[in-house]
């Protein structure tokens, strides 16, 4: 059993005392209700939750087990206690060994790391005319690869588009197995987003960012969002959307909750680095492009969106809930993303400053400044 003392941004708002954890999980919480303001002491937060992360510190999501503990550990330094493992096109073959090889961190948390809740497939089932960062591998879905997919991995999150022949049957095919099936890479009309909706799209993928945008006579996948979703990812890196854009989003979906959409190069100093297939991306001035100057992916940590979203107008608290409790209630979640008794013990000290001062995943310390 252990304790943590500060300023607990609880399921019942801010209490002002100590935090009880024991055997990984909040056993109690002895606190007053409290104004963070009224105290110098610390922020304890819900851990962050992920649900779109490609890579960091150099490895790549793509290249297996390995490379999903560095992930893990490193993302989780940045104050991230549970995150989805999101792949990129690729032929069928490669998938399937991939997500083999990811079986094991998936069911055995990496020392020191974050908690995979399972995987993202960010295609390949997506419009090969608004690839975006994705390689060339785009095709339509077949429900008997999803199903061996399924079988290997907890499959959580399947990024489609929805104007593409069949893909109506595969959303609602998705939607009757739990899976979120989430639009993106799309050129698909207003129309055809709405039609998805009904038909159990549960979401859009890191929202404006490779998808038809938003006209006053054609609204295009941005005006389906806008107008008609309850969720939402989007990348609060300052580089993928303009805040104004973002405070458009923020208003008009309920539950929109942020990503980090983060590469390998997240973590690593500005330069170039092979993506994959002979694929070079350069991080500069906080942003990662091909040589094409196409977004690749972000240099972002969720301890950075953090702080993005404050700066342009956040309250701390409705800042962590788009980075931890709505993601979390996106994928049906709720034992994490929050802080209350029976939740994981998965939380993020912060000072005043919001810089992380400490990281704990199932009660466990994985990361002290």
């Amino acid at each position: 059993m252990f304790m943590l003392y500060g300023n607990i941004l609880t399921l019942a708002g801010w209490r002002h005392g100590t935090l009880h954890a024991q055997g990984g999980r909040v056993s109690q919480i002895d606190a007053r209700p409290a104004t963070p303001d009224d105290n110098d002491d610390v922020y304890i937060l819900p851990g962050f939750v992920d649900l779109h992360v490609h890579g960091g510190d150099g490895a790549n999501i793509m290249d297996g087990a390995d490379a999903a503990v560095t992930i893990s550990r490193m993302h989780a330094r940045h104050g991230t206690t549970s995150l989805l493992a999101t792949t990129v096109n690729a032929p069928h073959e490669r998938l399937s060994v991939l997500l083999q090889a990811l079986a094991q961190p998936i069911s055995h948390r990496p020392h020191n790391g974050a908690r995979f809740l399972g995987v993202h497939l960010e295609g390949p089932y997506v419009n090969p005319g608004r690839l975006g960062g994705l390689p060339n591998h785009a095709r339509p879905a077949v429900i008997a690869e999803l199903e061996q997919y399924m079988a290997t991995v907890p499959v959580r999150i399947v990024t489609l588009s929805p104007e593409i022949a069949g893909h109506d049957d595969i959303i609602e095919w998705l939607a009757a197995r739990g899976v979120r099936a989430q639009i993106g890479h799309s050129l698909g009309t207003y129309e055809e987003g709405v039609a998805a909706l009904d038909r159990g799209a549960a979401g859009f993928t890191h929202l404006y960012n490779a998808m038809s945008p938003l006209g006053h006579r054609a609204p295009g996948m941005v005006g389906a969002a806008l107008a008609h979703a309850e969720y939402s990812e989007l990348i609060p890196d300052l580089i993928h959307v303009h805040p104004g854009a973002m405070k458009v989003a923020l208003r008009a979906i309920p539950k929109l909750y942020c990503v980090t959409d983060a590469s390998l190069a997240t973590g690593l100093p500005d330069g170039e680095y092979d993506k994959d297939e002979g694929r070079v991306i350069t991080k500069c001035m906080g942003g990662v492009r091909l040589a094409d100057g196409t977004l690749a992916g972000s240099a972002l940590t969720m301890d950075q969106a953090l702080r993005n979203l404050v700066s342009i107008g956040l309250t701390l608290d409705d800042a962590s809930h788009r980075l931890s409790r709505n993601p979390a209630d996106y994928l049906g979640v709720a034992d994490r993303g929050r802080i209350g008794t029976g939740a994981w013990a998965d939380w993020v000290v912060l000072d005043r400053q919001l810089q992380v001062q400490q990281v704990f995943v199932e009660g466990e310390q994985v990361y002290a400044a």
